[in-house]
């Protein structure tokens, strides 16, 4: 088992760094590179570059949740002692232990989806709204489900995860074979399908951040000297503030 689960935990920071990887040249390179492109040149160049990028992007995705859910399920789900999902010695967790959490994964992402489709001309308050029900995700982790402050802190990035994971399966995919389809044809690609598409890929961008500290900064000490509310709410605005400075800074990088 502890084999079994060291070689998870390698494929799904494999899976991740080439998701992820691919999530940010799509955001901070190809963004600021197609719009150099003329018609002529995007008709060659998108139908043969894209398909290609987007099937290692979104099996990427897929193979990164795919273990990630494993990982869980091995280290917090399954344990005997329920060490790793609670603070010290406690019963094998059951269903009613973890449940919950697990099916939140799934709610938020329907949430999220909801959210910013309702309120898509307000679009700073979905983003407001999001964070704080991430914060409350937290809370009922943490203060109901008594869940350890490791847990606590992969399951928000679990959270982040399976949105994003689902934003590429349902929302970026589809929305960017119809644009490849249309470009490859001489048409111009319905504006609804790239907005929705570039959206979401720069939602999946500005959750990355703080699900990368999340997920591997859980075995730092310094993840634990503060309530872990108030360390997400801290990180998520870091994060935001950083993933904005980066979008700055990608449109000044010149080309030759």
């Amino acid at each position: 088992m502890e084999l079994f689960e060291l070689g998870d935990r390698w494929l799904h920071f494999g899976a991740g760094v080439l998701w992820i990887g691919i999530l940010y040249f799509f955001n901070w390179v190809n963004s600021a590179f197609a719009p150099t492109m003329d018609g002529e040149t995007k008709k060659k160049v998108i139908p043969e570059l894209m398909p290609r990028a987007l099937f290692w992007f979104r099996w990427g995705a897929a193979y990164t949740w795919i273990t990630g859910v494993l990982l869980m399920f091995l280290v917090y789900y399954h344990g005997y002692d329920g060490a790793n999902l609670f603070d010290g010695q406690h019963a094998k967790p059951t269903g009613a232990d973890w449940g919950p959490a697990f099916a939140g994964l799934f709610v938020g992402f329907l949430v999220y989806d909801i959210l910013f489709k309702a309120l898509a001309k307000q679009h700073a308050v979905a983003v407001v709204i999001w964070a704080g029900i991430t914060v409350g995700y937290a809370y009922f982790l943490s203060s109901v489900q008594g869940f350890s402050d490791r847990a606590t802190y992969i399951h928000v990035a679990a959270l982040f995860g399976t949105a994003m994971a689902a934003n590429v399966w349902m929302r970026i995919w589809p929305a960017q074979k119809r644009i490849i389809t249309a470009i490859k044809n001489g048409d111009a690609p319905d504006g609804a399908d790239a907005g929705l598409a570039g959206l979401r890929s720069k939602h999946n961008t500005y959750m990355s951040v703080p699900l990368l500290l999340f997920m591997v900064g859980v075995g730092q000490p310094a993840m634990f000297n503060y309530n872990p509310l108030a360390t997400i709410g801290v990180v998520l605005v870091i994060g935001f503030l950083v993933t904005k400075a980066l979008y700055g800074k990608a449109k000044t990088v010149p080309g030759f």
